[in-house]
């Protein structure tokens, strides 16, 4: 393995010596350092849920339409998905515990302005502010895990992490659901403030004081961080909006999905070239983080799909509100609660790569459970579905982090964090879009066999519609045509109804696919040599 040279901001390297291998002992303080970052990742993550739990109460709140209400979600995104790979190169800038402090703090404050927003512009610019700042949180407390903590620790620090990672987009509709229910929907903002004023206590209290380096300001590659936020903005507008404008029948998408591809590109170009790269793409051809990239994608895929499509499910078949969601999806959360603090106990026992493997397996298999879904399918049928994706979730995030980031020197820990993280939630957003769009289109060829069955020349359709046209003129509908109208309007909706359930099955099915690839694509990692004998070297 790669001796590390260099730190990041003055942080030492974890040594793999004779000295580091006699002692991994990590001191309170660095521990508090850690815990205040993760703190901060899961704060930062679970807010993308939280509000997306309350988002129509938002949108009445500030006079926001259903299509315009969704840039509340889309601001933050943007933001959040720009800043992760600009995080390593600001943290070196301004060093890590200013850069830390200051966005922890502009968290707290935008999250309580957001709350006070009082029309739809303000809301966005708002949330842009706090997507940018929430959004420094994440890769930051992934690069002190990997950066102050040793080798034999790290699986305790990842898995602290994993809880931001899979158990706050898991827990957060529960939150969002009971707080604007019972509360409102301004304190799914206002939530944020008392864990968000520990967090900065805690980073004041362990983070060393270092010099700012402001001279990388004028070496910095300004030409792929131009490049690189042109990109991923528009391609995260792309993915947030286009199923909603009809993806290329709209100029807007259009325009957009070109500037992504040139900006893209670009970027691409730049950092493969660049003497001091923003991101150091050349992490990629390393086989334990290149697949691992691969499978932290899909992993994104299936944990924000998923997060959105069964709320999508329970408010449009079963009628559930918030509230009765939050309360299906907590058994996605809850268990991993309890199971994300074994997982570094079982990667001292168990090779890293089967953890991982049987994570994937469950959390595919969580999904092929529901691919038969009827009318009745609710919050029981649900519920073991939902608790082996928790198990399987809780499983994944931990041992896959620390194979894919083993050996992974100093210098290039802010881009493997940077990667890592915008990889996740890329995929997420493609998820998300792909599952969108995909929902309508099998909704729309289901509908069309299920409409062949249901023929006026079929016997069972003329007497199903006789049927309904008495029930209706016996509850008040004194006219025969008019009865008889509204029969045939209730057979389309529960032809449309099954339809819809059917087309829910095949995301399931779809979600269960994505994650088999993410299983073949873990089978692809090699064994790294500081997990060979359960952590220590």
């Amino acid at each position: 393995m790669t001796t590390l040279q260099t730190t990041i901001d003055g942080v030492p390297p974890s040594g793999h010596g004779p000295t580091a291998a006699a002692s991994s002992a990590v001191s309170p303080k660095t521990w508090l350092a850690v815990i205040g970052a993760t703190l901060g990742a899961f704060m930062a993550v679970l807010n993308i849920q939280i509000v997306n739990a309350s988002l129509a109460d938002i949108q009445g709140a500030i006079g926001a339409g259903i299509d315009d209400g969704g840039w509340i979600s889309t601001s933050y995104l943007i933001a959040e998905i720009v800043v992760i790979p600009l995080s390593g190169w600001l943290a070196q800038v301004f060093s890590i515990r200013i850069y830390l402090l200051t966005n922890a703090s502009l968290f707290m404050v935008f999250s309580a302005a957001c709350a006070l927003a009082q029309n739809l512009p303000q809301m966005i610019v708002l949330r842009a502010v706090q997507g940018f700042s929430g959004g420094v949180l994440i890769p930051m407390a992934f690069t002190l895990i990997i950066t102050l903590l040793p080798k034999a620790k790290q699986p305790i620090g990842l898995a602290l992490f994993a809880l931001s990672a899979t158990f706050a987009p898991a827990i957060g509709p529960t939150i969002g659901g009971y707080l604007t229910e019972n509360w409102g929907w301004e304190y799914i903002f206002y939530v944020n403030l008392l864990p968000g004023a520990v967090m900065v206590g805690m980073l004041y209290y362990a983070l060393e004081a270092k010099p700012m380096n402001l001279s990388l300001l004028h070496e910095g590659d300004w030409a792929g961080i131009v490049t690189m936020a042109i990109g991923l903005s528009a391609l995260q507008t792309v993915l947030e909006e286009g199923n909603k404008d009809d993806w290329f029948g709209s100029p807007f998408i259009v325009k957009l999905s070109v500037i992504a591809g040139v900006a893209l590109s670009a970027f691409i170009a730049i950092e493969l070239t660049a003497k001091k790269p923003l991101l150091n793409l050349s992490l990629l051809a390393r086989r334990n983080f290149g697949f691992g990239l691969l499978a932290n994608f899909l992993l994104g895929i299936a944990l924000y799909g998923s997060v959105f499509i069964l709320p999508v499910y329970l408010s449009r078949i079963q009628g559930y509100n918030a509230e009765q969601i939050g309360m299906v999806l907590a058994w996605t959360g809850l268990p991993q609660l309890f199971l994300i603090p074994l997982v570094p106990q079982l990667m001292k026992r168990f090779d890293a790569r089967i953890i991982i493997g049987v994570g994937f397996a469950l959390f595919a298999a969580s999904n092929f459970m529901n691919i038969y879904m009827t009318a009745d399918y609710a919050s029981d049928q649900l519920f073991w579905p939902n608790v082996v994706r928790a198990v399987g979730q809780a499983l994944v995030f931990a041992p896959l982090s620390s194979v894919a980031t083993a050996g992974i020197e100093a210098e290039n820990a802010g881009s493997a964090s940077g990667l890592f993280n915008m990889m996740r939630n890329l995929g997420g957003a493609v998820g998300i879009a792909m599952l969108q769009t995909f929902l309508t289109k099998r909704e729309q060829y289901h509908s069309n066999v299920l409409m062949q069955s249901v023929s006026l020349l079929e016997q069972a359709t003329r007497a199903r519609i006789e049927k309904l046209t008495q029930y209706f003129m016996s509850h008040g509908i004194a006219d025969h045509a008019d009865a008889s109208h509204r029969a045939v309007i209730a057979i389309g909706k529960i032809v449309q109804k099954q339809a819809f359930i059917l087309a829910f099955s095949d995301i399931f099915f779809l979600l269960g696919a994505a994650l088999v690839v993410a299983l073949l694509a873990t089978l692809l990692l090699k064994k790294p040599g500081h997990l060979e004998t359960g952590g220590a070297h």
